[in-house]
């Protein structure tokens, strides 16, 4: 009897298969984008870079079907590509707390223009800036902002890495650097002359704390200033640029002085603010019949129709778009030699100085 043949079914292995992915969880690339449009991935991103070359026909046409497609570009893969974040670093104090969301909204606005974007690092006095420096680093930032002091050693840290530092506000006597800052020396001059102009000869100064490097540009400027017209020993307290210790200060230069003074010089708008409050409700004096106040800023609480300050104020919007300038160039141009740029501040006649 012949034998039946046994038949064996061979399976072949399982291969491991994708799964498939939900719809929708799929990012839609600039790939995909630019075969929609029927144009290159590289026109795609310069459509979605500000200042990029494309057409305006191209654009809109590109920037319609991203959106049909809900395509949003990777910031953080263009990155890898271009070795650049497109993060500026901005370092400031707590300290000059109502001057700085100015500063801040200028500088991100005129970073937004040039395709970058700020990162802040907020410091509780500009002498904690060691402390910051390593997380500053650790993002990669294209540059750097400083409106706070910073040491050689700390500016040759960030050369080695070849990320340049613009001062904001600020400058160093003894290091050429890249700067940008309001003529603090100008604006305190005008102030005196003006008050003594009027007839005022007693002095007194509310000044910033002495890691301050623009608030003690404005001292020793008024100082100078006053000694020029033959006004000597003018009282000098301290106070920390907040309303409290400007109406402190007031206190602290009637106690000091044997008579009070018929000027009070506060380094920025928040003390002298402080320091009509004092003037007005603690010692009951008239401002500015009893005694005049000047600041320097020229922030918007100045303005109030309570206070009316008479005070400097700072070209903020231009030294904002001057920052960046220079900061856009050394980014694209390493090797450029530091500048300083130097901007004249607007002398504001309010109601709290007696001018005439």
């Amino acid at each position: 009897m012949p034998r039946r043949k046994t038949i064996r079914e061979t399976v072949p292995p399982a291969t491991p298969s994708r799964r498939p992915e939900p719809p929708g969880r799929r990012h839609v690339t600039s790939h995909d984008v630019a075969r929609r449009a029927g144009v290159s991935q590289s026109a795609v991103s310069r459509c979605f870079k500000p200042g990029g070359s494309a057409s305006a026909k191209m654009r809109e046409r590109v920037l319609r079907i991203a959106e049909e497609m809900g395509y949003t570009p990777n910031a953080i893969a263009r990155s890898l590509i271009t070795r650049r974040s497109n993060l500026i670093a901005v370092l400031i104090s707590n300290l000059t707390s109502l001057y700085y969301p100015e500063v801040l909204s200028e500088l991100s606005n005129c970073a937004t223009a040039h395709g970058e974007r700020i990162l802040l690092f907020a410091l509780p006095q500009e002498s904690d800036v060691d402390r910051t420096i390593d997380q500053v680093m650790q993002y990669q930032v294209d540059g750097v902002i400083a409106a706070v002091r910073l040491s050689r050693q700390q500016l040759d840290a960030f050369a080695r890495r070849n990320i340049p530092v613009v001062f904001f506000n600020r400058y160093l006597r003894d290091i050429p650097v890249n700067a940008v800052c309001c003529d603090q020396e100008d604006g305190a001059r005008i102030l005196v002359s003006r008050l003594y102009a009027a007839g005022h000869r007693r002095f007194g100064i509310i000044a910033g704390p002495k890691d301050s490097v623009v608030g003690e540009e404005r001292v020793h400027a008024t100082i100078d200033r006053l000694n020029d017209h033959g006004v000597r020993h003018v009282p000098v307290v301290r106070g920390g640029f907040d309303y409290e210790s400007g109406r402190a200060g007031l206190h602290e230069l009637a106690r000091l002085a044997q008579r009070l003074p018929q000027v009070a010089v506060c380094a920025n708008d928040v003390m002298a603010i402080g320091c009509i409050d004092a003037a007005r409700y603690d010692l009951k004096l008239r401002v500015p019949e009893d005694l005049s106040v000047v600041g320097f800023d020229g922030v918007g609480p100045s303005t109030w129709e309570s206070h009316r300050v008479t005070t400097i104020r700072q070209p903020v919007g231009r030294m904002a778009e001057a920052t960046l300038t220079l900061m856009m160039d050394r980014i694209a141009n390493p090797g450029m030699p530091p500048e300083k740029r130097i901007l004249a501040g607007e002398f504001i006649e309010g109601r709290s100085a007696r001018l005439a």
